[in-house]
């Protein structure tokens, strides 16, 4: 009995779906972005290939302890205005109230 070689590739690991690209700075703003969007860390893993262990530690803290809460806060106030923008093309009270439940996740957001 022959033996047939096997040409198909390996499955990634398990939270990975392609190589990542980015250097150490960029994977920080792009964890930070995810995260601030409430995109869990296995998701932003297989997404964009970032190492999960990298994620869930500065996602911790134990990593960037003060540098990455920045980032993450600077996005979601980006995030808060984004959503105030797209808000505007609605009018009355959709729009309010659409307003009212943006101001309070993102106060929400705010006191974790």
């Amino acid at each position: 009995m022959s033996e047939a070689v096997d040409t198909r590739t390996p499955s990634p690991p398990w939270g990975y779906s392609r190589e990542c690209h980015f250097s150490r700075e960029q994977q920080l703003h792009i964890v930070a972005e995810f995260h601030a969007h409430r995109i869990r860390p296995s998701r932003i893993a297989y997404r964009v290939g970032i190492d999960i262990a990298f994620i869930e530690a500065l996602i911790a803290g134990e990593l960037e302890a003060e540098r990455f809460p920045r980032l993450v806060a600077y996005y979601r106030r980006n995030r808060y205005q984004q959503r105030l923008q797209e808000s505007q093309r609605l009018q009355g009270g959709r729009r309010f109230e659409l307003q009212q439940r943006i101001e309070a996740d993102f106060q929400r957001e705010v006191d974790l």
